[in-house]
């Protein structure tokens, strides 16, 4: 996704983080996940890793098992990047398990 202010991930809280750091195992994903809390892509992050299929890593504040979970939740989803987009258009706010997802 692109728009005046460039693709997402130029402006994703983790573009200087060493790639080490997201793609962690077990307690260490904890703090991978604090680099996405106060992201400002985290949504578009998120529907990239799920649509895409991301299977590591921390994308979007959701770790790989956490992404797994959802895509079983939610089988007939097409486009996550849409959903979340229009939850976030609707709401004024995150989809409600972002917001689950930052608290644990």
């Amino acid at each position: 996704m692109t728009d005046s202010r460039g693709t997402w991930w130029e402006r994703a809280a983790c573009r200087t983080t060493d790639p080490e750091e997201l793609f962690v195992e077990g307690a260490a994903q904890t703090g991978a996940k604090r680099i996405c809390a106060a992201c400002v892509v985290r949504t578009e992050c998120l529907s990239h890793a799920l649509d895409q299929r991301i299977e590591h890593g921390v994308w979007g504040g959701m770790t790989e098992r956490e992404r797994r979970a959802l895509l079983r939740r939610r089988p007939t989803v097409s486009s996550w990047r849409l959903l979340l987009e229009t939850a976030r258009a609707e709401h004024g706010r995150r989809p409600r398990y972002e917001d689950d997802a930052a608290a644990s």
